[in-house]
């Protein structure tokens, strides 16, 4: 059973919902498996959470 864990700012369950079902199919297709044999974790990370050589996300400009 492949899982697909990813880390990403905080998302609608909307979003959250394409993700998974956009990933699981790729991933299906590129695998020769059931989709429903793929897992995806979403981990929510806060820009204030990651660090981006020494500074913190959250402090670099966009």
């Amino acid at each position: 059973m492949p899982v697909i864990t990813i880390d990403v700012p905080p998302m609608s369950k909307e979003q959250k919902k394409e993700m998974v079902d956009k990933f699981a199919k790729t991933a299906s297709e590129i695998l020769g498996l059931p989709v429903q044999s793929i897992v995806t974790i979403i981990r929510e990370v806060e820009a204030e959470n990651v660090g981006v050589g020494d500074n913190l996300l959250c402090d670099i400009p966009h």
